[in-house]
């Protein structure tokens, strides 16, 4: 069994694939010190978890250096997380560390090592080339000028979460307004520079729109009149406006915005289930939790009234995958797509994973996104994904099945690397 799932894994590992979510700066895409790698918010937030002070990690003015020594001299107790592992992976592969443990002791060698290997010319293209990735897909704000960057490496997509959310805020509407050259006081007008924005996105060649959803958000069609009400309310009081309101608004651009995805053919990923600031003393980025409240049925109107439009689909508790996998097996339209932020480690991928292989079409399936911020992080990431895979082929459909390892293979670059081509650019313009 385990020279089978490392020949699968050998297989697997041999594809050059498209990463199709991740938060990359195109303008600063690797790491330019080991501060940006200790410094993503899994380390800090399990750090501060298991009892350092949030002060002492996000203290202004302190040197990349001293932060690192800082995070260092907390992660012992994280030396059990599958992040913990990704660290030391990434730390051996990219910087030469020989060691399984990074402490006190040591840190300060690794720390100098990483720093000039990070300052070699091409950093990042040798970052992309070991972790086998020809192209990556970008969160973009919808105001970005997409300028500056290759974007067939650095792939756009037109991340909505402030046009939807966000319109009661006046610098958001100022942003669209800038950047589109279009007022936003009527509907009509604001269709206008949604449109415009994603005319220019796609002249840039943006591949999908996305946004991260609430448990609570349900998308529906708003009449003309209640869509004008809701707008009017809004400029007039801003934040001030009633929840309905707001919440009638939030409704219609992001319908809006599905429209427009099938006007252009774009696919829109939708991350659904995640409560923004439940724990507002935790660090950056380490505040949001989900709920069970969640469920897909919330998005059935959607998903019926926008049949050519493909939604890949990203739930944020595993616990929510067997509904996903419903949806996915019963609507051409649902795909399933990763495993994102509280699901994205081994226990849960394998059985969600699992689960997806066995009753979800192949076709229809985005396997694994890195979500990275820093191009290190891919490589640990989808190495831990292909292992799992390959576990999941050699149990499930070589021995179980009688599949040759030849077919076990093939359906794990369809679901890696097939799918995301057939999704995100066949047929696009």
């Amino acid at each position: 069994m385990t020279e089978l799932r490392e020949r699968l894994f050998t297989g697997l590992d041999s594809f050059v694939l498209v990463d199709p979510h991740t938060h990359i700066n195109p303008l600063q895409p690797a790491a330019a010190t080991l501060d940006d790698l200790l410094g993503y918010h899994y380390y800090t937030e399990l750090a501060h978890s298991a009892g350092m002070p949030r002060e002492q990690i996000e203290e202004a003015g302190i040197g990349p250096d001293e932060r690192v020594r800082r995070l260092v001299g907390q992660l012992e107790p994280l030396e059990n997380t599958v992040q913990y592992a990704w660290l030391i992976e990434m730390c051996r592969q990219f910087f030469g560390f020989a060691e399984d443990r990074l402490t006190l002791r040591n840190w300060r060698a690794l720390y100098d090592a990483s720093l000039k290997r990070m300052q070699e010319p091409n950093w990042s293209r040798q970052v992309l080339s070991a972790s086998k990735l020809e192209a990556v897909f970008l969160t973009n704000d919808f105001d970005d000028s997409l300028n500056g960057f290759d974007t067939a490496i650095y792939i756009p997509c037109l991340r909505t979460d402030d046009l939807v959310f966000h319109l009661a805020r006046p610098t958001v509407r100022q942003r669209l307004e800038r950047s589109t050259g279009n007022a936003v006081g009527s509907t009509g007008q604001l269709r206008e520079a949604l449109a415009a924005r994603f005319d220019y996105f796609r002249s840039r060649g943006a591949r999908a729109a996305a946004i991260s959803l609430p448990p609570d958000f349900s998308p529906r069609p708003v009449s003309a009149a209640g869509a004008q009400a809701a707008l009017s309310a809004v400029l007039k009081a801003g934040e001030e406006a009633s929840a309905d309101d707001r919440q009638t608004l939030a409704r219609h651009v992001f319908w809006t915005l599905a429209e427009l995805c099938d006007a252009h053919r774009l696919p829109f990923d939708l991350m659904i289930g995640v409560n923004r600031r439940v724990y507002p003393a935790g660090v950056h980025q380490g505040q949001d939790l989900f709920d069970s409240r969640v469920s897909l049925i919330q998005y059935r109107e959607l998903f019926n009234a926008f049949p050519r439009v493909m939604f890949p689909i990203s739930v944020l508790a595993s616990v929510t995958n067997q509904e996903l996998v419903a949806f996915s097996w019963i609507f051409p339209n649902v795909l399933t797509n990763g495993h994102w932020w509280y699901s994205n480690t081994p226990e849960f991928i394998e059985r969600d994973a699992a689960a997806r292989l066995e009753a979800v079409p192949q076709s229809k399936q985005i396997a694994y996104y890195s979500d990275m911020y820093k191009l290190e992080f891919a490589l640990p990431k989808f190495a831990m994904y292909k292992r799992l895979l390959a576990k999941i082929l050699a149990e499930r459909f070589v021995l179980d099945r009688g599949w040759t390892e030849e077919r076990a293979i093939d359906l794990g670059r369809r679901v890696l690397r097939g799918n995301v081509e057939q999704v995100f650019f066949a047929g696009s313009n």
